[in-house]
């Protein structure tokens, strides 16, 4: 009878290892699975730490002459990879490396220099990437996610395109400064000599993958998605989303790729360098949060993940796409049938660290006894807590806490009076979390996402906080699991790779639950049950208040958007 471990032996080949990397604003992390997808290794590198000479802070560069600019250098990621490879050689044997993947934050834009291709092609193995790669950038900055300065290139495209709601319809999701589209038409508009002096333009992830199979590696469809640029009913670029960013621009983006397929093999720098098998395949890196999914094997459309970063996102599983001003829709990247929506928030683990500094003595034990002491509803204390511009809603830096009856069902109109400077430190450090999820649910549940979802699963670095999952649990009205690791996106491009390397061994794409079919519970990837939910006498009736504070949030939330927000 065949068992779950001859299975696994039977689709990876015996003895192969996987090596999935996670590009992300603050660090670049790696995670090394083998045949049985059980991690042997996992190490990363810190920005700020460990590569101080770029000068950046949470790993992005912050423009004192224009505010809401930010950037990072790309020769930093490129950089933090030397230093990463030279980290893990001593544990892991790369010759057994069968394919790597990636993960890298959304949205960020690089820009290639003419001949960069050729510098790509020619990179000397006996010297690190960054100095040779230099002269092959057109800017030395990136613009990454962070940045909230393309306001007025987001309300051109969207005009140019019929509306918010229609470039969403279309390519998505609305217009957003964090996009793609919007971050090159600024480039094209304000520096001009840049642009033209772009040969190619990449995602974060595409540029990382071109360093490694030394040329230009396609831009993957479902990190794609995320650029204003491209039909995600047929995963190719829009003429008019094109013409109404910049000109020119299919010949510099280059053609998408499904997210499984083989960008091509590891390039000859890393074979010598590093001695990697010269066959080894590099499956086509995608976006942060389409790896966490990966990760978390994410497939039941009554499931919601939260990830608990830098920036907090919320996603989930559909497979009929419906458009909206509040989330993103993008193409599952392990699965070409089905869609996933996602809701991005700027202010997610800093903006905690912030109140955790000013109320809790910058202590997480702390911060955890002030949730445990508070009561839930909090009072009916509400806080909107924006350290960096957000996304969700549209809303520029600023603190504003609410006082509301929770226990009447009401308009806000009366409760919006009832409005201070300051709670107590354990109220502070309740609504600062308790704030967030409700956020959470309310927009999840406006983009058709299951709420209550049959279970959440948790990942990122808050996701190890039992107190702060608890009241995940209670504004959810659900279960929490959480993975193995919180770190899941450099987990989902092992995985990735792993799978990448099976349907490029089949000929087509295979899903890609067959990679750990029957054998789930002995791998890396499984879940735990964090928080129930549903057994405790009382929890009916506290979901029902937590549904009530979720109606005053978002009303409170909307007289906000008309009173600060920033053009929508």
């Amino acid at each position: 009878m065949d068992d779950g471990g001859d299975r696994c032996s039977l689709l990876l080949p015996s003895g192969s290892l996987f090596l999935g990397f996670d590009c992300s604003t603050q660090s670049l992390k790696a995670t090394v699975l083998d045949a049985g997808l059980k991690i042997i290794a996992h190490d990363a590198v810190h920005f700020d730490s460990e590569l101080p000479h770029y000068g950046t802070v949470g790993g992005v560069l912050r423009d004192p002459a224009e505010p809401g600019r930010i950037v990072s250098p790309p020769l930093m990621w490129a950089d933090a990879l030397d230093l990463l490879l030279h980290k893990l050689k001593h544990r892991v044997d790369y010759a057994r490396v069968a394919a790597v993947s990636g993960s890298a934050q959304q949205h960020g834009s690089v820009y290639w220099a003419h001949g960069a291709g050729a510098v790509l092609a020619s990179l000397d193995p006996a010297r690190g990437l960054a100095p040779q790669l230099a002269r092959a950038l057109a800017a030395p900055e990136s613009p990454v996610w962070m940045d909230s300065s393309t306001t007025a290139q987001c309300r051109e495209v969207e005009a140019a395109l019929g509306g918010a709601l229609a470039l969403a319809a279309v390519t998505g999701c609305r217009a957003h400064e964090r996009c793609t589209g919007p971050q090159i038409r600024k480039m094209f508009q304000t520096r001009r000599d840049v642009y033209d002096g772009t040969e190619r333009v990449s995602l974060v992830s595409s540029f990382m993958s071109s360093l490694l199979i030394g040329g230009y590696a396609c831009i993957d469809q479902t990190d794609g998605a995320g650029m204003n640029l491209m039909n995600i009913q047929t995963r190719q670029l829009r003429r008019d989303a094109l013409k109404a960013t910049a000109p020119d621009l299919e010949m510099k983006i280059g053609k998408l790729a499904p997210a499984h397929e083989i960008a091509g093999t590891l390039a000859p720098y890393f074979v010598q360098r590093f001695q990697f098998a010269s066959n080894c395949l590099v499956v086509q890196w995608s976006g942060d949060n389409p790896n966490s999914l990966a990760g978390l094997t994410l497939s039941n459309p009554g499931d919601l993940a939260v990830s608990l970063g830098t920036s907090d996102t919320v996603f989930g599983i559909t497979d009929v796409p419906e458009p909206s001003l509040d989330g993103n829709i993008l193409p599952n990247p392990v699965d070409p049938k089905t869609y996933m929506v996602m809701l991005c928030y700027k202010n997610g683990s800093l903006t905690r660290e912030d109140i955790r500094d000013r109320y809790a003595k910058k202590s997480w034990d702390v911060f955890n006894s002030f949730l445990e002491q508070t009561d839930p509803l909090n009072g009916g204390k509400l806080g909107f807590y924006y350290k960096e511009h957000e996304i969700l809603p549209p809303l520029p830096v600023g603190y504003h806490r609410y006082v509301v009856d929770t226990l009447t069902s009401g308009s806000s109109d009366e409760t919006a009076r009832h409005q201070t400077d300051e709670f107590n430190p354990p109220s502070e450090v309740r609504a600062i979390i308790e704030g967030q999820f409700l956020s959470m649910r309310g927009h999840a549940e406006r983009c058709g996402l299951p709420v209550p979802p049959k279970r959440i699963i948790a990942t990122g670095g808050a996701s190890s906080n039992q107190a702060i999952l608890k009241i995940m649990a209670s504004v959810f009205g659900c279960p929490v699991y959480t993975v193995q690791r919180p770190d899941s996106a450099s987990l989902g491009a092992a995985l990735r790779a792993a799978h990448g390397w099976l349907c490029n061994q089949q000929g087509e794409f295979v899903p890609i639950s067959r990679v750990y079919s029957g054998i789930l519970d002995a791998t890396s990837l499984s879940l735990k049950l964090a928080v129930p939910f549903g057994d405790s006498e009382g929890d009916t009736e506290l979901l029902n208040n937590y549904t009530l504070l979720v109606k005053k949030r978002l009303e409170i939330e909307q007289k906000l958007v008309e009173r600060f927000g920033r053009s929508t």
